[in-house]
């Protein structure tokens, strides 16, 4: 897990204008909550922030106007919907040896049987508790060889150590699905069939 430093600056204008002003300068508004604390109104830099939020479940150590050090895990990211740019983010504040939960993604290696089955991701990302330090990108699954009406289940997904399942053991995270081309094929030709008739 990677821990990246970014300089962090407390802001005492709100509303639309000041965020504005704030991402005109290429920084970002945000918000650091948690622990029972007041929630502290921050200005971020753009680029690095940018930057940062490219690992997944990233560990930011922020340096608050070069007085304290806190360190946060990204819990909501707000983007424009048509140029991307970040338009806010709210931080969780975390300690060292905490627990967390978070997402990681589901990486699957490998390949299904042979017959054109798919393989559908119904999480695409696993919820679990991990130490906020210590918290894993991904994990991977092998789906070698799985034919369909095959699951994968939470409980069979392994996890790194200090690392638990967030979610019941019996969720189905993956699955394989038969192929639906040769079911439609099928249909048309007894549809053209009835139209001869």
């Amino acid at each position: 897990m990677s821990e990246v430093k970014l300089s962090a600056e407390t802001r005492t204008e709100f509303g639309k204008g000041a965020a504005r002003r704030i991402r005109r300068d290429s920084k970002v508004p945000g918000v650091l909550y948690g622990h029972g604390s007041d929630p502290l109104h921050l200005t971020l830099p753009g680029h690095e922030l940018l930057l940062a939020l490219r690992t997944p479940n990233v560990l930011i150590s922020l340096d608050i106007d070069g007085k304290t050090n806190e360190l946060a895990i990204p819990k909501a990211v707000q983007r424009d919907p048509l140029k991307g740019f970040l338009e806010h983010v709210d931080l969780q504040l975390v300690k060292r040896g905490e627990k967390v939960t978070v997402e990681i993604f589901v990486h699957t290696e490998g390949e299904l049987a042979p017959g054109g089955n798919l393989l559908e991701h119904v999480l695409n990302a696993l919820p679990v508790e991990t130490e906020a330090t210590h918290i894993p990108e991904s994990v991977t699954v092998s789906v070698e060889g799985l034919e369909a009406g095959a699951s994968i289940l939470a409980k069979d997904i392994p996890l790194p150590s200090g690392t638990t399942l967030a979610v019941e053991e019996d969720t189905v995270v993956l699955q394989v699905l038969a192929a639906q081309a040769e079911e439609t094929e099928g249909e048309a030709g007894e549809g053209g069939e009835a139209a001869e008739a």
